[in-house]
């Protein structure tokens, strides 16, 4: 029995060892936690061999700990929002989604002429009561000039019907389009928006991206309208 007993208090002492030593358990711990058990074993030493006469500061002991616990409350934020970050790019992926096979305007000096006319956009930083569109062939020519009339800040849309100046009706395909707005004698900032379906969507470590064809790629936060 005393043997048994020995052996077991054997088992357990040197299970302990290696505990401490480290040699029951390959998990890593984090940097943090490895900050904390040097901390500990260090403060644990220098009770041990403090001088009775000119013991410890207490208050210098409470601020080690302090700074501790900050590291560590530090790196369990971190990891929240990792995990906040993460649902963030989830729900934006599933706003995108439901974008595909829709129309949007982004930014763009493109506009397609079709059977049913042709259609894009403005946007204006500022009020205006001078608006301008100037709309040309592929060729640099002038096939309309469209005035808008006096606009409030803000987006808005233009619908050409294909027609030129001359009144004749020009060919389906592509064009361009440029604005120009005053409000008085001062300039306003604004520019053309391009209709442009949504394909398809991509993500990737650095986000949500639409697929706007030849449009290329565009982000979330590039839709002016939808469609």
């Amino acid at each position: 029995m005393t043997t048994t007993a020995t052996a077991a208090t054997s088992g357990v002492a040197q299970a302990l060892l290696d505990s401490i030593n480290g040699t029951a358990s390959k998990k890593t711990s984090s940097a943090t936690n490895d900050a904390q058990d040097r901390f500990l074993k260090l403060l644990t030493t220098q009770l041990k061999n403090q001088d009775p006469l000119n013991p410890l500061d207490n208050a210098q002991m409470t601020s080690q700990l302090a700074q501790i616990s900050t590291v560590d409350g530090i790196e369990k934020l971190n990891a929240t929002l990792q995990k906040m970050l993460a649902s963030t790019v989830d729900a934006e992926a599933m706003q995108a989604a439901a974008l595909v096979g829709h129309q949007v305007m982004v930014l763009g000096s493109g506009l397609k002429l079709g059977d049913s006319g042709a259609a894009g956009g403005v946007e204006l930083k500022a009020a205006a009561d001078h608006v301008v569109l100037t709309i040309k062939d592929s060729n640099g020519l002038v096939m309309q000039t469209m005035d808008l009339g006096n606009l409030e800040a803000g987006t808005h849309n233009f619908v050409w019907d294909g027609k030129t100046d001359a009144g004749a009706q020009a060919v389906n395909g592509a064009y361009s389009v440029s604005v120009a707005a005053k409000r008085g004698t001062e300039k306003v900032e604004a520019s053309t928006l391009e209709l442009a379906g949504v394909v398809s969507i991509n993500r990737s470590s650095s986000g949500v991206t639409l697929d706007l064809g030849q449009l290329g790629l565009a982000k979330m936060n590039d839709i002016k309208q939808i469609f």
